[in-house]
């Protein structure tokens, strides 16, 4: 990319690599984004050419423009004037240099970081400006291994990913999901698990989004299984938040499936089917706030012919739910699945005559249509799901009666 820049009586053209971060690089000047870190992070440093403002932001810059480490600022950064002119730097520090800027700072440098961080995020961020009262504030909490050398801080044993005996560190990140942004992110041992990290992410994720009781009712908070125990769940649920999660407990999980009487094809995938799992979750408490807990069993088959089973834990009201999932939420009811004594599938015809030779396109659902009279009845907890919303149902009760996807049509006494 060429860049013009014009002083008083001549102008200069440089070339850069990197276009669209020059783009950026001019962005952020006119927002001053750096403003904050200058002003409220000094590092007491003696001054001979370049300030410790200007060395910090040669190694922002160098990351932005994908070095892994202070040493590819010498071949990176210094030989791209381009680059440097679009951040308003006219030349860039040695990397030794700026490493020793770094080791310059203290515990005390970090904790005036956090808070000039925390004064950019909520200057320019969507996330901090939410609106709660018209919308939920979905927020995922999550891990990720960085392998990484014996001798970097923190760097343990500890599980990474189709990488065995490694060392590394843990990253939690807490994503504001509908922005797209990271709200907070912090680094731990080799050895932390999302269960041990859940606490300080989530309450550092309140602090950094202000979230008070109001806030935290219109609040997701979306964690994976590594969180998903009795314990991490109640934790959430009495501070008002709502929650999105798998179990913890494979034996709970497998208990807990083995209740499920109706399994429903997942129309968006054939090898996977879905159940709501009956009976109340009384080991779920929510203290002053009133939240009624869903439960839904979901399996596939493994390689080795088994079923793999997992159990989504959702406090979410089904409405919001639906909402949030880009569906009517008017077709949502909270009340309840009947038992499996209720009324059956009326066996009146609701379908066009066209339509009444379909037959599901999979094989599949061999077992609703190898029974003597070729029939499939659609269960009382069938229908329920397909009101629920998050999966869309074909029922049939016999070779001209059904629906096909949508809301089912059967009388209003069914």
């Amino acid at each position: 990319m060429a860049q013009r820049t014009t002083s008083d009586d001549s102008s200069v053209q440089y070339s850069t690599a990197h276009a669209s971060l020059a783009a950026l690089g001019v962005h952020l000047r006119h927002l001053d984004l750096f403003g904050p870190i200058r002003e409220q992070v000094p590092i007491a440093q003696k001054t001979v050419r370049y300030t410790p403002t200007d060395k910090r932001y040669a190694a922002f810059t160098a990351l932005l423009a994908g070095a892994q480490g202070l040493v590819e600022i010498n071949g990176r950064l210094r030989p791209d004037a381009g680059l440097q002119a679009a951040f308003g730097r006219t030349a860039c520090a040695e990397q030794a240099v700026v490493q020793d800027t770094l080791d310059a700072c203290s515990e005390e440098t970090v904790q005036q970081l956090e808070a000039a961080w925390t004064t950019i995020y909520r200057q320019h961020s969507q996330g901090y400006r939410h609106a709660y009262l018209t919308d939920w504030q979905v927020v995922d909490v999550d891990m990720s291994g960085m392998p990484c050398g014996k001798k970097a801080a923190l760097a343990t044993a500890g599980y990474f990913a189709k990488q065995r005996n490694r060392r590394g560190r843990q990253l939690g990140r807490v994503m504001a999901t509908r922005y797209r942004e990271i709200v907070v992110d912090r680094l731990f041992d080799g050895k932390t698990q999302l269960n041990t990290a859940l606490l300080p992410l989530v309450s550092a994720a309140e602090a950094m989004l202000e979230l008070d009781e109001a806030k935290r009712q219109r609040t997701l908070v979306r964690i994976d299984a590594g969180a998903g125990s009795i314990s991490e769940i109640n934790w959430l649920l009495m501070r008002g938040d709502y929650v999105v999660t798998k179990d913890y407990s494979t034996a709970r999980v497998r208990l807990l499936a083995a209740q499920v009487s109706d399994w429903v094809l997942d129309p968006r995938d054939g090898e996977r089917q879905v159940g709501l799992v009956p009976g109340p979750a009384t080991d779920y408490h929510a203290g002053q706030y009133r939240r009624a807990i869903t439960r839904v069993a979901v399996r596939c088959r493994l390689a080795n012919g088994q079923w793999g089973v997992g159990v989504v834990v959702s406090s979410v009201p089904v409405a919001d739910a639906c909402a949030l999932a880009g569906l009517d939420p008017s077709a949502a009811t909270d009340a309840p699945p009947p038992t499996r004594r209720a009324r059956r599938w009326p066996t009146s015809t609701s379908m066009t005559s066209a339509e009444a030779g379909w037959r599901p396109p999979s094989t599949r659902i061999s077992k609703a249509w190898a029974s003597p009279s070729g029939a499939r009845n659609a269960s009382p907890l069938n229908r329920w799901l397909s009101r629920w919303g998050p999966w869309r149902i074909t029922f049939w009760s016999g070779p001209n009666a059904g629906c096909r996807g949508g809301a089912p049509a059967w009388p209003a006494s069914a």
